[in-house]
């Protein structure tokens, strides 16, 4: 395994090649986060930037990255032109291309740049108000992508079953059905119980369409009153159900759920309708992702294997409290 410091430097140089065929003035170039993507905030005296580096493979294991980052950009351009909503800028290339592709030693990589987005998070510090904002948030994102008409050559993740439970997604450079056989025995036995489950659910709930996909309050900015929602990495196809799934997801275990629950519908629901009978189904189903992603994730990054045994032990838990007979 290339230790972390290793890779995080090559993934700076990287970057660092990758601003040289965007418009933006000298500046300083800071370490964000090394998971999913990589990313570096840049500041200079045109503002700060978001660098991303993303990883080879993110968006399934025949889908083109570069084709895939720019259906993404593709959206984000789209909401922030027809919506009030506050989402990253995406900032194009020298050439006007909206991703770069830079190999720096041994390493492609598709890289984009966003405009940086100020606020706070309240992953740790969240209030109903805060839900509340981001169900309003949501609804009106659906309404957007149900009236929006993407361009011929969109490509997304497409949040189906067998993108859940199948060997369609690459997770730290692993292959699914790679990471099914990583997890402990008793744990991989419970996700597959609820791979059954999920098979009718998926039939019964319908109302797919585009989705963030990743909207917890990690990707939330909140600032003056206003949401801002950020993090559009995971975007793609799927239930409406799973985006407020998603975003209820940390929340499940605690004693302030039902006060966080009333506030998210009671946003989403000011725009939109939702049944939500099948919503801890589909929390449950997160918790199959995430901890598929991490075991994967686990594999390449040190920081993620040193923890992995903890949240195998989370989604046992997380599964005994949404699982009905």
């Amino acid at each position: 395994m290339v230790t972390r410091r290793a890779e995080l430097a090559r993934l700076r140089q990287v970057a660092v090649a990758a601003l040289a065929r965007y418009p933006l003035a000298a500046g300083r170039l800071a370490f964000v986060s090394h998971g999913e993507n990589t990313t570096f905030r840049h500041d200079g005296a045109d503002g700060s930037h978001l660098v991303r580096v993303h990883r080879p493979r993110r968006h399934g294991r025949a889908v083109d990255s570069a084709a895939a980052i720019r259906s993404e950009i593709d959206w984000l351009r789209a909401i922030r032109k027809d919506t009030d909503l506050a989402v990253p800028e995406p900032v194009a290339a020298l050439d006007g291309a909206p991703t770069v592709t830079v190999g720096v030693e041994g390493a492609t990589r598709v890289c984009s740049v966003l405009r940086w987005m100020d606020g706070r998070i309240h992953e740790t510090s969240a209030r109903p108000v805060h839900l509340r904002r981001l169900g309003d948030a949501m609804a009106c994102l659906h309404d957007h992508a149900d009236g929006w008409r993407p361009p011929a050559d969109f490509v997304r993740i497409r949040w189906d079953h067998e993108a859940f439970f199948g060997d369609v997604m690459i997770y730290g450079g692993i292959p699914a059905a790679a990471c099914w056989d990583l997890l402990p025995e008793e744990v991989r036995a419970r996700f597959r119980a609820v791979d059954e489950r999920m098979v009718g659910i998926f039939a019964a709930v319908g109302d797919a369409g585009l989705i963030h996909a990743d909207l917890h309050l990690g990707n939330a900015l909140f600032h003056r009153g206003a949401v801002k929602l950020i993090d559009f990495d995971d975007c793609g196809t799927g239930p409406r159900l799973y985006d407020l799934a998603v975003a209820l997801w940390e929340l499940r275990d605690g004693p302030d759920y039902p006060a966080f629950r009333d506030a998210l519908l009671s946003g989403y629901r000011a725009r939109r309708d939702v049944d939500v009978r099948h919503l801890d189904d589909f929390i449950g189903l997160r918790q199959v992702a995430f901890d598929l992603w991490y075991t994967g994730t686990a594999q390449v990054n040190s920081a993620f294997s040193a923890r992995l045994d903890r949240v195998h032990r989370w989604s046992l838990a997380m599964l005994d409290l949404v699982q009905t007979p």
